[in-house]
């Protein structure tokens, strides 16, 4: 605009009302707000990404630290607290009851909040959960913990959107402390992104939620890893090594393996039944016996009267806990191939099971964990029918049922590559891709995605 025109449009306005002049000055003034608002918002939203990340990976690597020292003590002592199993859930229901109503729906009431259903996540969530958690890895419940890590991020960082005048501020703060609590409890950042952004929201993200969440994850996993928390994690290569395996396998004179491109298009439709049978079965059970016992302080006293018989009997606590001591089977501790071959081939079951009836009687805890052992496990019993090998054929269970159980896809490939190593990548995304087709539409989550555009 010249001077002249910058002159006429002065006159003009000088013209108009008082009333008028007020009403044009609010719109101006609104519009320069709205415009700065949508300037500083990706790099509010990152920062706050990074604050929270390190907050959140402290307070993950205390909740895990807690929870491996009290499952030591119960893998050390599985007579003294498995038969308390029931007390252990009883008390944990009355405390919801009491101190926690509203709250002890888990990462349901995380996606309530997601879909706008609800507004109030109260910060009691976090204590709430990681107790609740810690008592079911100190009595023998077969759960993970992974809920109680993302309830910590998502309550936290939501609770904290409220305050911010962006817009999209609370769905973008609750993708970035799930993403924070994913990676703090995982320490793979990068399936932690990807796993916030799919499992809860679909459509067109762009950079708005995708650089938070980010910037959260790989914070978290930082201080995480700093504070001394231990990562889960497998040398793939030295195992294949060990057993004669090379990755050129994948190419057969410079040209993909055709034969064995079927063979893991073969195991994925396996793992995607197996997964998406897990996720079918837990929901027809926990609905089961929520009408069977309405109650559900009788539910789970009853229900953990009988899962720790069931525990003691099938070898004194192999599947309580989180399963991590058959993944520590499957591929042997920091690396130690000596253990594999120690898995039955009837692990993958019995932990399957055993997870279910722990989730459908109440007792709180993640469902990660549990399946990365069914997955292994499964993926050891199946590798001498496609002749692959054991580690492999584990590392690729561990994989793909993550992602038919929870019907995502990004996640589980980049978590196969944090853990494993990014060597077998293409056989990671061939065998998550067709278990994530062959899941039946199941997921663990029972969530509707919702679509947000920034």
């Amino acid at each position: 605009m010249n001077f002249s025109d910058f002159s006429k449009a002065s006159q003009q306005f000088n013209q108009f009302s008082p009333e008028m002049k007020e009403q044009m000055m609010k719109m101006a003034k609104a519009r320069v707000k709205e415009k700065l608002l949508k300037w500083f918002a990706t790099p509010t939203f990152v920062l706050l990404g990074i604050v929270l990340g390190a907050v959140i990976g402290a307070l993950t690597a205390c909740f895990g630290d807690i929870s491996d020292k009290l499952s030591a003590i119960r893998d050390a002592n599985p007579l003294y607290f498995i038969p308390a199993l029931a007390i252990g859930g009883a008390a944990i229901v009355f405390a919801y009851k009491k101190w926690g109503r509203w709250t002890e729906r888990g990462m349901d009431q995380v996606f309530a909040v997601g879909l706008n259903k609800e507004s109030d996540f109260p910060l009691v969530s976090i204590p709430m959960a990681a107790v609740s958690t810690w008592l079911t890895q100190l009595f023998g419940g077969s759960a993970g913990r992974e809920g109680a890590a993302m309830q910590i991020g998502s309550a936290l960082s939501y609770n904290i959107s409220k305050k911010l005048p962006f817009e999209n501020a609370t769905h973008i703060m609750l993708v970035t402390g799930l993403a924070a609590g994913f990676a703090g409890i995982f320490q793979a950042p990068m399936a932690a992104t990807a796993f916030a952004l799919e499992v809860l929201l679909v459509g067109h993200l762009e950079l708005g939620a995708l650089l938070p969440a980010a910037a959260a994850a790989f914070t978290a996993c930082k201080v995480s890893s700093m504070l001394g928390f231990h990562k889960f994690s497998v040398d793939l290569n030295s195992l294949l090594d060990a057993s004669g395996f090379s990755a050129n396998v994948f190419t057969n004179e410079g040209a993909l393996d055709g034969k064995f491109l079927v063979k893991l298009a073969l195991m994925g439709v396996l793992f995607g039944i197996v997964g998406g049978g897990f996720a079918k079965l837990l929901g027809l059970s926990q609905n089961f016996f929520a009408k069977k016992f309405p109650n559900s302080i009788k539910r789970i006293a009853i229900m953990g009267v009988g899962l720790s018989a069931l525990l003691l009997v099938f070898f004194q606590g192999r599947y309580a806990g989180l399963g991590t001591n058959l993944l520590e089977m499957c591929f042997g501790i920091a690396g130690n191939a000596d253990l594999i071959g120690n898995v039955a081939g009837y692990d993958w079951i019995l932990k399957f099971a055993l997870t279910i009836l722990t989730l459908s009687a109440g007792f709180i805890g993640g469902v990660v964990t549990p399946l990365f052992a069914i997955g292994a496990t499964f993926g050891v019993f199946v590798a001498g029918m496609f002749g692959m090998p054991v580690a492999l054929a584990a590392a690729l269970g561990f994989a793909a049922v993550f992602a038919s159980a929870s019907n995502t896809l990004w996640a589980p490939i980049l978590i196969a590559g944090e853990i494993f190593g990014f060597n077998c990548l293409p056989a990671f995304f061939i065998v998550c891709t067709v278990a994530y087709i062959c899941n039946g539409g199941q997921s663990i989550y029972k969530q509707k995605k919702i679509r947000i555009k920034i």
